[in-house]
């Protein structure tokens, strides 16, 4: 055996170098890289954390279950009643007839605004030289020549034009202006006579023509084009006065043939026309005389009421009087108020009312007097037999119809067809007439009770119902502001 170990071994070549060294240690892995993971920390729960948690989580469903449900808000009913706007801006029409001068001149002017003239009085003069504004300007009245009365004409063109006066509406101040000058000239009417007597004479030629009026009437000194406005002519855009115009006539002014002078007023009636809402309009309509204040003077009077759909689609209340037209000749549209009568009783939200659907029950076939005091009807029913009987069922009534002799039932308790036997008699009634009512739900027993209302006035917001009926409401009753958010005998949390 150690001879063939030798053999082998002198087999290798001789002089080759081995291809590991003899004496050299084992290499280590030559640039290995290492991986670096980051510490991760261990989540340390502790009871706070899972209360505070818990808590977050209840908080988030409730909002949730909040914002997803309806709130039922009660509505405590109170005595009161409606503030209205009843200030009204409106157009006056009157009979109105322009009158035209017919010479050329400066025209001066004999009548007083407002005043009133019989046929053939004298109303203006027209100076075809000028020369009478002359002597006129060289008049001398003195300190004393205003009466008491006359003071009193002053007084009173001031004190209209105070309480009329809108600082908006700055050229009416013109007309006060030209109202107070032509009142001047009527006191002065008997010195400007005698001096165009005075001046006639003294050329010897009459050159101052003579105006008489046509007919009797009220004399203004001012048209607008709307003189034979009638109460169907009156449209929205009118009463806007964007494109209105006046113009005003004054003494000593230069006129020709033909240009208009005056107008006559030749009637007291007169009409004052303002825009209502149809449904308001109605209710003023059944009253058939109003009570007006107007603001310019506080003046109040009645008028006769007239209601008009013209043709811009609007309605109209057209206001017809028999008197003070005089006192407002110088104006075409007023502000006023109208004096009604505010309906009072118990005022609840438009948002409470809501209508309900009923079965009508005659008088006959209804028991009063049940186990609770309220009332009950006969209803015929079945045995186990098969056999008809009859069983006294207790219902819930809404209200009483005195005209027809009906009670009005919650059509919960009856069903159509359901045949009702009278107390005293085999007579019967086959439940199937239905009616509505207007009411309320009414929450003091802790659920939505329908309770019947009679509305007597209502506006956008609020109404106000008619206090002490039999099945309606009281004052401080808890009803449901918002009637749609409940349902018919559901549960309320208080």
């Amino acid at each position: 055996m150690a001879k063939k170990t030798e053999n082998r071994t002198a087999d290798k070549p001789a002089g080759r170098p081995s291809s590991k060294p003899a004496n050299r240690t084992a290499a280590p892995a030559a640039n290995k890289t290492e991986k670096v993971k980051k510490y991760r920390k261990p989540l340390n729960l502790n009871i706070g954390m899972v209360i505070f948690a818990g808590i977050f989580v209840y908080v988030v469903v409730c909002v949730v279950i909040y914002f997803q449900t309806s709130h039922i808000v009660r509505y405590q009913v109170q005595e009161g009643s409606l503030a209205t706007n009843n200030i009204y801006h409106g157009v006056a029409i009157r009979e109105e007839n322009v009158v035209y001068t017919t010479s050329t001149g400066y025209v001066n002017y004999y009548a007083r605004e407002g005043e009133r003239v019989a046929k053939n009085d004298l109303v203006y003069v027209v100076d075809e030289t000028g020369r009478l504004n002359e002597e006129l300007e060289g008049l001398n009245m003195g300190e004393n020549s205003l009466s008491e009365r006359e003071l009193a004409e002053f007084r009173n063109e001031i004190v209209n034009f105070v309480h009329g006066f809108d600082t908006y509406n700055f050229e009416k101040t013109y007309d006060f202006k030209y109202s107070l000058k032509n009142t001047v000239l009527k006191l002065a009417n008997v010195s400007m006579l005698q001096s165009i007597s005075d001046l006639n004479s003294t050329t010897g030629t009459n050159i101052i023509n003579y105006s008489n009026a046509p007919s009797s009437g009220i004399v203004a000194y001012w048209v607008d084009g709307l003189e034979e406005l009638t109460p169907q002519d009156v449209t929205a855009d009118l009463l806007e006065e964007k494109d209105y115009e006046k113009k005003q006539f004054i003494s000593n002014s230069l006129v020709a043939a033909g240009d208009p002078a005056y107008k006559l007023t030749t009637s007291e009636n007169w009409s004052l026309v303002i825009p209502v809402e149809a449904e308001r309009g109605a209710e003023l309509l059944e009253e058939d005389y109003v009570k007006v204040r107007f603001l310019k003077n506080q003046y109040e009077s009645w008028g006769k009421v007239n209601l008009l759909t013209n043709a811009d689609g609007n309605t109209y209340l057209q206001l017809t009087f028999n008197n003070s037209m005089v006192s407002f000749i110088s104006d075409r549209f007023l502000d006023v108020e109208l004096i009604v009568e505010d309906e009072t009783g118990l005022k609840i939200p438009v948002s409470s009312i809501v209508q309900k659907e009923f079965f009508l029950i005659p008088e006959e076939f209804v028991i009063p007097g049940g186990n609770n005091g309220g009332e009950s009807v006969m209803r015929q029913c079945y045995l186990e037999d098969g056999t008809i009987s009859s069983e006294v069922l207790e219902i819930d009534v809404y209200n009483f119809d005195e005209e027809n002799r009906e009670y009005y039932v919650d059509s919960s308790i009856l069903d159509v067809g359901d045949t009702l036997y009278k107390q005293d008699g085999q007579e019967t009634y086959s439940v199937s007439k239905r009616a509505t009512l207007i009411g309320v739900y009414n929450m003091n027993k802790g659920y939505a009770d329908f309770k019947q209302i009679s509305i007597l006035y209502k506006n956008d917001e609020y109404a106000i119902v008619r206090p002490n009926t039999k099945y309606g409401l009281s004052v401080y009753d808890y009803i449901v502001l918002n009637a749609d958010s409940v349902s018919d005998d559901q549960f309320i949390n208080q």
